[in-house]
């Protein structure tokens, strides 16, 4: 399957939840894998933004479960607001620093 092909898929948690529609895509082009699915398009943006983004607006694809009509996410991995639980992420710092 194509990144290209998932875009403006909706997202829901595996509880039913909406979460939002899948607008970009974080490639890891060392591992050449897809490490996160974004609910709003990446911009050049400050490292606030870019951490917003990342935290409250973004899936890791680890935590997908299945993806066809609609993209499946495993509600595990997501706070009661059906955001994404980050942590400290590695991709913060290298992205938002990208400016």
């Amino acid at each position: 399957m194509r990144v290209t092909e998932i875009y403006n898929l909706d997202i829901y948690g595996d509880n039913g939840q909406y979460l939002g529609e899948v607008r970009d895509a974080i490639i890891d082009l060392e591992r050449g894998e897809v490490s996160r699915l974004l609910m709003e398009e990446w911009r050049n943006s400050d490292r606030v933004e870019a951490k917003r983004l990342l935290s409250n607006r973004s899936i890791l694809f680890k935590n997908i479960r299945n993806i066809g009509d609609v993209v499946l996410v495993a509600s595990s991995g997501q706070s009661q607001t059906g955001q994404q639980d980050t942590g400290s992420s590695p991709e913060l710092s290298d992205l938002a620093s990208r400016r």
